[in-house]
């Protein structure tokens, strides 16, 4: 077994395929600390910068004071505490949804979610760019899975009318994490009711970002809430804390407190995260300059990318993509960046297809027009230069 181990490090490492780990000493926030030297952070998910706001932190302090730091056991046994209900009551409301249940993470919230949907009489129609959670939810269900080009509304289509299956679910993420593109979500609900479908959208990326008020992709293109469109959001991402809910009706609601193994076998979220995210729902709802900061840095960095001459491909998000084509070419870029002051990830296969590696940048509203600035700067000298 350990040759066999030592042999897939090598080819992966012959490939640039190998995976090492970078680490950020000190909290997240627009500068960061590596290496010993502060560099401006141009790949975190932390969209609006509430992971280190000063109110976000002090929720979760004052509930670790009074809740202690872990819930003890799973919610169907001990672990049910006022933080969890408190925070699916916020989330139904920021939402504009019948009811909400928190999981532990995205990944085990699209596993429970659609394993407890779909079964061997299901089929479930994923977009081909659809995050490894979902491809591995779909695989676990047992469902028969048609996969249709991204954002392809006529591809899926056909696939909905050759379809003869008892249970029809369609699964999108609304923002694509490796592209910074959007689902065309009007287009695609559109087909619910003529092919008696549901719909799971994946709101990871859109939540707290998305719409006027961030409520995610459905606020953003004006459709009101369904009872065949369900929702899974992240609280790790733009709200700032750690988690992930479920936003459906009651009835989906119960069978996931009573079938998603996730949700059944894992011990609940610590009080603190939910305080957290409470936090950061009230936050965002208080202050809508936040999300309209965090597009003008999504402009401004977008637009000076591509003045510079760079491909950032069809993002049209705070994720950016800017194309490399070449693994190894792209962890170079990666490390030459670094060297400039920024840190920029690089993403490879299989996160992405053969050919298309890219560095994924981000962008938060806690960047100021300087170190925006001083990110383009060091694009252009580290590798136009």
């Amino acid at each position: 077994m350990r040759e066999e181990i030592l042999e897939e490090i090598s080819r992966l490492t012959t490939l640039g395929l190998k995976r090492t780990l970078r680490l950020i000493q000190g909290p997240q926030g627009p500068k960061v600390t590596m290496n010993g030297h502060e560099v401006v952070l141009m790949c975190s998910n932390d969209y609006l910068g509430l992971a280190g706001h000063p109110l976000v932190k002090e929720a979760a302090i004052k509930a670790i004071e009074k809740w202690g730091t872990g819930a003890g056991a799973s919610r169907l046994v001990s672990g049910n505490m006022e933080p969890h209900v408190i925070l699916e009551e916020r989330i139904r409301e920021f939402k504009k949804a019948p009811c909400a249940l928190l999981f532990n993470s995205g990944y085990n919230a699209n596993l429970g979610l659609i394993c407890t949907l779909a079964d061997r009489s299901t089929e479930v129609f994923s977009d081909r760019l659809n995050h490894a959670s979902i491809v591995d939810a779909c695989v676990l269900s047992r469902a028969k899975v048609k996969r249709y080009a991204n954002r392809d509304t006529s591809a899926l289509e056909d696939l909905l009318k050759a379809s003869r299956a008892k249970k029809k679910l369609i699964v999108t993420d609304s923002v694509f994490s490796m592209d910074g593109t959007i689902a065309p979500l009007p287009e695609i609900a559109s087909l619910l009711e003529r092919y008696n479908a549901v719909l799971v959208i994946d709101d990871a990326h859109a939540t707290g970002v998305l719409g006027k008020s961030g409520r995610g992709s459905l606020e953003h293109f004006g459709i009101k809430d369904h009872p065949s469109i369900i929702q899974m959001g992240t609280l790790g991402k733009a709200l700032g804390s750690f988690g992930a809910f479920v936003t459906a009706g009651q009835e989906i609601i119960d069978l996931l407190i009573s079938k998603a193994r996730p949700f059944i076998y894992t011990t609940a979220l610590p009080p603190s995260a939910c305080a957290a995210a409470t936090k950061a729902i009230d936050i965002i709802e208080d202050n809508p300059k936040l999300i309209e900061k965090l597009w003008d840095n999504t402009s401004t960095i977008t637009k000076g990318l591509k003045e510079a001459g760079f491909d950032t491909m069809e993002s049209v998000t705070p994720i950016i993509q800017v194309k490399t084509g070449e693994s190894h070419r792209t962890m170079e870029a990666s490390r030459r960046l670094l060297e400039h002051g920024v840190f920029v990830q690089g993403i490879r296969p299989p996160t992405v297809p053969e050919g298309t590696s890219r560095l994924r940048v981000t962008v938060t509203a806690a960047h100021s027009k300087e170190e925006l600035e001083f990110a383009l700067s060091a694009f252009k000298e580290a590798l136009n230069g």
